[in-house]
Formats: structure tokens, sequence, C-alpha cells
């Protein structure tokens, strides 16, 4: 319990002074709860030895409001430390994560990590955040208490005194116990919850999918195996847990009997006093409530120690190296704007590029042609930094990559895939994303160079019209359209270019090979070609295939050697 404790302090980080502040007004609060029964006790007291009056019982009606104020305060101060100062933990947590999330390779989001990273998120932050943070100082709080009551049996006889520390000693027993046997089903409990979140995750992307192909039946059972999980891991969970809580609430009982019996025995020998008497029959109740309390957060302690190794596990994950020192400038002076160098890279131990070697000329387009799996895309995305090569070296502008800010190697490249993502925002600023600086005047030329401009000026607020999320309110055309609006609008001097018209209506390819145009005007150009026919004009083609370059030239020499590539543009011919 108390490394627990001691991980959720840790994780607070500058917020860490604020929550042990909460400790002493958490502490006091607890006092001030003690002082009405301590009133009581004198009252009763004064009326044994005939000694009450008007003075007495004034003071005693001052103390027991004053406690109640000062309990308030007391309590508002430890919320104030130590509940809000939760929700900033998490707060800026949730920041880092964020930060730290865009700094690592994009293989970490397609290794089925999105459902871990969603439970983080929305199950693991949310729990603690909501059930933990509010309780620490109220843990250490039960601890202090719970010493300073076994220390008055001890001060008014050793007997009751070692007897209430034996049964502490119980307590803390049964307590251990009850951490090693939930602590593994806290576990499991924490991992289907990630399990179920994965499964929404994967039949929501691909409900259209599903629905075509009639799927539903069949993901719909998935969906419900994951819930049945969840749920019976959850119900595991507390009958494991339910035996120990019995177990606390029995030792409860069993110890204040004991205690009381002792008393009661102490009494009639004389030892105890009748007014001492009347002081243990008021406080009995309260003997062993600290304890008892403390452990009784058993459960939210353990599912939240593992909440707290998912947590750390995310962030844990390697991020890409961002170092680089170095920064293109307009005088730079090189040979080739983007070269690889005997490139190899695998996702695993296998390599899936290996040794490829090529360069580009300023101005100059690169096709990338050849059998699906072949590394075309893979090539591609290291250029960007996706991921890092796993040996050779990728220069842009005579300057490896890895030496390079990340952000200053975006703002060299800009990026078209067939597979758009728009944010649920205006238009408008959808496009801005390419340079938030832009004057409103160049976001509409963009639009206009983009072949959009005149079906967003017939949404129902034009630029200002919001949009689904993914981009889901307009069609695959258009949202492809806006997704090169706003590469014009960056105006980069790289682009890599998904071939964007291989899966639209023939109406949308033409307006798109025209936005097209407009973004490759003076660019260089990697292109990931599908339909052969594009890419004729290409200063070099490249046929990638098993992660090598198995034919390299431009396009009449490629068909004079009558290879792979020729036979491919013969098969399209024919179709």
């Amino acid at each position: 319990m108390i490394k627990i404790m001691h991980r959720l302090i840790n994780m607070t980080g500058r917020y860490k002074g604020r929550i042990r502040a909460s400790y002493i007004t958490a502490f006091l609060k607890g006092l001030m709860m003690k002082v009405p029964l301590i009133a009581c006790f004198f009252c009763i007291s004064f009326f044994m030895q005939h000694t009450m009056d008007k003075t007495k019982c004034i003071y005693l009606g001052i103390a027991v409001l004053v406690s109640v104020i000062l309990e308030a305060l007391f309590e508002h101060i430890s919320n104030i430390l130590q509940s809000a100062a939760g929700y900033m933990v998490f707060a800026d947590m949730r920041l880092r994560l964020g930060d730290h999330l865009r700094k690592l390779p994009m293989g970490y989001f397609t290794e089925g990590n999105i459902g871990k990273i969603s439970s983080v998120l929305a199950t693991d932050m949310v729990f603690i955040e909501e059930n933990c943070m509010g309780v620490l100082s109220e843990l250490v709080t039960f601890l202090i208490s719970q010493g300073i009551m076994v220390t008055m049996m001890f001060v008014m006889d050793i007997r009751l005194g070692l007897l209430s520390l034996l049964i502490v000693g119980v307590f803390v027993i049964i307590g251990n116990l009850m951490l090693k046997a939930t602590t593994e089903h806290s576990i499991i409990k924490q991992e289907a919850a990630e399990s179920l979140t994965e499964e929404v995750l994967d039949m929501a992307e691909g409900i259209g999918i599903i629905k075509s192909y009639n799927l539903l039946g069949e993901r719909s059972k998935r969906l419900t195996e994951e819930f049945e999980k969840s749920c019976r891991e959850s119900i595991r969970f507390e009958v494991d847990y339910t035996p120990w809580s019995r177990a606390l609430y029995l030792a409860f009982g069993i110890g204040t009997a004991l205690v009381l019996a002792l008393s009661a025995y102490l009494h009639q020998t004389g030892v105890i006093s009748d007014e001492y008497m009347v002081g243990m029959a008021l406080f009995l109740f309260d003997m062993f409530v600290a304890i008892k309390s403390y452990y009784g957060q058993m459960a939210r302690l353990t599912v939240t120690d593992a909440s707290l190794d998912r947590i750390e596990e995310v962030f844990a994950a390697e991020e890409l190296k961002d170092e680089g020192k170095k920064t293109f400038a307009a005088t730079d002076s090189f040979g080739n704007e983007i070269e690889y160098d005997n490139v190899s890279f695998g996702y695993t131990e296998k390599d899936v590029l290996k040794k490829v070697s090529f360069a580009v000329k300023q101005g100059e387009m690169a096709a990338l042609v050849g059998p699906s799996g072949g590394g075309k895309s893979t090539i591609a995305s290291l250029l960007a930094r996706f991921w890092d090569v796993k040996s050779g070296r990728i220069l842009v502008k005579g300057k490896d990559i890895r030496e390079v800010p990340l952000g200053s190697l975006m703002d060299q490249i800009s990026m078209v895939f067939q597979r758009v993502y728009l944010f649920q925002d205006t238009v408008y600023n959808n496009i801005a994303i390419g340079r938030p600086n832009a004057t409103k005047e160049e976001v509409m030329e963009a639009a206009k160079k983009a072949r959009c401009y005149d079906f967003i000026m017939q949404l129902p607020e034009g630029f200002d019209t919001v949009i689904g999320e993914g981009g889901a309110s307009l069609s695959g055309g258009e949202q492809q359209r806006i997704s090169i609006a706003r590469c014009i609008l960056k105006d980069a001097p790289i682009v890599i270019l998904d071939e964007a018209t291989a899966s639209v209506d023939a109406d949308n390819e033409r307006a798109i090979q025209e936005a097209i145009s407009e973004l490759c005007k003076n660019k260089t150009l990697l292109v990931i070609a599908h339909r052969l026919k594009t890419i004729r004009d290409a200063d070099q083609i490249l046929l990638i295939a098993d992660g090598e370059i198995k034919e390299q030239g431009d396009h009449k020499k490629l068909m004079e050697q009558k290879g792979t590539y020729a036979h491919m543009v013969e098969l399209q011919a024919a179709v």
C-alpha cells in the first residue's frame, strides 16, 4: 500500500509539495472531527463529578462550534491542495503524453497500440484522477491517527496498548494478503478493458467494410465476447476482493470487542476510573476505524497500481531521436535534393528494404512502382522520418535527416496520400494547417489552385462550414482536393505523392489531376505510382520488389529492357 502511494506521489512531479502539504490539513481535519467526542467526554465527566456549570457548558459549546468551522475550513484547504492538484497533474500528463506520442515512430501506432493509448487516456488516467488523487492525504492521516490511538492505549495501560498493537498487526497481515491476491486480478481487469477498447475502435473504424461484407453478426459476436470478458474479469476481481474485505470487518468487530472486554476487566479491578471507562466507551468504535479505512482503499489502489504500469508503459515507448542541430538555408549548395545511400530498414528483425540507393535532383520526379508489399510506401515514409533507417542514410539537400530537427525537416516536405484525414473544424482551418500564419487571401488562392474553391463556396457557411471528423460530410474527391490545398499553401520544396486519383471517380479525377499539377510546379517529387500512364514523363522510375530496386531508368529505357516494368505497362494497357 505504502509503495503504491509512493508511486502516486512521485508521479505528481512539481505538485508533490502541494500533495504533502495536504497531509497536514487532512490530519487537522481529522482532529477536529474528534473534538465533539472529546467535548462529550468532558461533559459527562463534569456531570459525574458534579462540577458542571454554565461557564463550562458555554466553553464546551464554543469548542464544538469552532471545531465544526475549522473542520470545514481544513476540508476546503485540503481539496484545494490535493484534489485540484490531482486534476492539474493529469492535465499536464495528458499534454506530456500528446507531446510524447507525436515523437513516436509511426510503427508504434500500427502495432496494436491504439487500444492501449485510448485505455490509458479514457480509463487509467480518469480512474486515478477521480478515485485516488483525492484520498492520498486521508490515507496518510489514517496511518497517523491509528498511531495516535495505539499510543493513547499505552498511556492508559500497557495491556491495552499491547492488545491494540496486536490487533493492528492482524489488520496488516490481512491487508498484505489482500494486496497479494487482488494485484494480479487488477492487472487482468485492466488488460480486459484495453482489449475491449481495441475491439470497439476496430469495429467503429471498419463498420463500412463490416456491413458491406455482411460480417456485422460475426464482429458483433467478437465485441459481445469482449464485453462479457470485461464483465467477467470485473466480477472475478470483486469476488476475489470480497472475502478479504469481510475479514477486515471481522477483525474490526472482534478487535473492538476484545478491547472493550479488557477495558471492562481493568475497570472492575480498579485500574481504570469511571471517567476513563466512559471515555473508552465513547472512543472505542473509533479505535480501529483508521486502519480499517486505510485497507478499505485496497481495491482502488491495486487498480491504480495496474493503471500506473500501463501509463508508464506508454511513456516508456522509445521516441524518434530529435537531437539534430543542422538546419536548411536558402544559401545551401548541394548536388541532389534527395539521396538514399545504402538504406536498409525493417519493422522487426527482418529487413523490408535492403541497401536501397538512388538520388533525385532538384525539380525532378522519381516514381516508385512495383507489386504491393515491395517497399514503395516504406521508402516514402522513411523520407518523412516516420521511422528511422536501420542502416545507411537519407540525405535532404546534402544533410542526413537524422541530423536535422524534425520540425525543420517537415518544413521541407508535403505529403498527399490516398487516405485523407480532415479535422472536425472549419474548411478554412483545415486548409490553413498547411501554414497557420497565412493570410486569408493566400488560403483562398490555395483553394482555387486545388480546384476546391467552387464547391467550398456552395457549402452552407462557405469556408466557415464545420466539416465532420475525418471529413465525413464531404466526398472522397472533395476531401482529397482540400488536402492538396493545404499542401499548396505549405509550399514545401519536396512533395511525396501517393497517387491520389487511384480510387476516385472520373469526375473528381480531372479536378484532382489539375490540383496536383498546381502543387507539383517547380517541386522535387517522390511519387508512389499505381497508374503507370501518369508517370511516363518521370525523370526516373524505380521498380521496387522484395525491398530492392530491381529496375531503374526513365520510361523509354525500361520499356526497351522488356523487363517487369514493361510487362506491367502492357498489362495495364490491356485493361
